[in-house]
């Protein structure tokens, strides 16, 4: 069985922990194993803070006040992606390299840890449009007797 959703937010803090217990409360109601719902969960929270931080000044009422969460479960597999209307990544920087942060820094951990959390991920931009894309994928562990699990 497949189950997916869509979201398409307000970049506002706000919305970051409603993508969150969604995404927990759908892995959860699959029977997905607790310890990669909370990888994936803190991925998305990641993935979700970084579009509200970074996904461009927008004016009230325009599209780039907004972005969007896709999650997928099919199969052995969950693919997530967190997509915004801002200016995207800047040429040449469309796969940020790995960099050391300073350990009393507040900010710039966000796509290390997706990568560390995540199975397979993807960092550019909308094709044709602009906006950033972070995708992201993990295979998948179940409970015993998981109500929705692969066969």
């Amino acid at each position: 069985m497949s189950i997916w959703w869509s979201l398409h937010l307000r970049r506002e803090a706000a919305s970051v922990p409603l993508a969150r217990r969604l995404l927990l409360g759908t892995m959860e109601t699959a029977g997905v194993d607790p310890d990669v719902s909370y990888d994936l969960s803190v991925a998305l929270t990641e993935a979700c803070a970084n579009a509200v931080e970074h996904g461009g000044d927008a004016a009230p009422g325009t599209a780039s006040e907004a972005y969007r969460v896709t999650a997928y479960l099919d199969g052995e597999k969950c693919r997530i992606e967190v997509s915004d209307s801002g200016p995207g990544f800047a040429p040449g920087r469309a796969r940020p390299a790995l960099r050391p942060v300073r350990g009393d820094a507040e900010h710039g951990r966000g796509l290390c840890l997706i990568r560390e959390l995540a199975d397979h991920v993807q960092i550019g931009n909308e094709p044709g449009r602009g906006g950033a894309v972070v995708s992201f994928d993990k295979i998948l562990k179940w409970k015993k007797d998981a109500p929705l699990m692969a066969v």
